[in-house]
């Protein structure tokens, strides 16, 4: 249980820097591509790692099923999404309120929008890092001492 907790801790930050490169590439693809967001969507499913493109991929395929508001398939696909992921309630509230945003803006504002959300998503990747560093030891150590001391009651 230890090691799980500890594998969480440590796949946070990484998932936080995989979001970033999500919105990084959204932001050239939109800005700079001009493709429409499912061709977006489709192209981060395919460029990222899972479990964050899984994200986009649900994205994507239910706006070509279901073409409508966006706002309401982003929230769909991310409470669908979250619990395959080890990040925290805040990065799911930054992501909602960008959610909000997206498609709703000319191409300025809508940059501006993802600049918002990827400051945001620094700041908690240095929160989970700094957290990652204080807790991550402990975890495993108490993990493995909880399973030691079972095995000496059970003897």
């Amino acid at each position: 249980m230890g090691f799980e907790l500890a594998r969480k801790l440590n796949d946070r930050p990484k998932q936080i820097v995989q979001l970033k490169n999500a919105l990084q590439i959204l932001e050239a693809e939109i800005l700079y591509g001009q493709s429409p967001i499912i061709e977006a969507c489709e192209n981060l499913s395919r460029q990222l790692p899972k479990p964050i493109s899984w994200l986009f991929k649900g994205i994507s395929e239910d706006l070509r099923k279901h073409p409508g508001n966006l706002y309401d398939i982003w929230h769909k696909n991310l409470d669908g999404f979250w619990p395959l992921v080890s990040l925290g309630v805040n990065e799911k509230e930054i992501l909602r309120q960008f959610g909000r945003t997206l498609g709703q803006h000319d191409f300025t504002q809508q940059q501006k929008h993802i600049h918002l959300a990827l400051t945001h998503l620094d700041r908690e990747l240095q929160e989970a890092q700094d957290y990652q560093y204080r807790y991550s030891k402990m975890v495993k150590t108490l993990g493995f001492l909880t399973g030691l001391l079972v095995v000496l009651l059970l003897i």
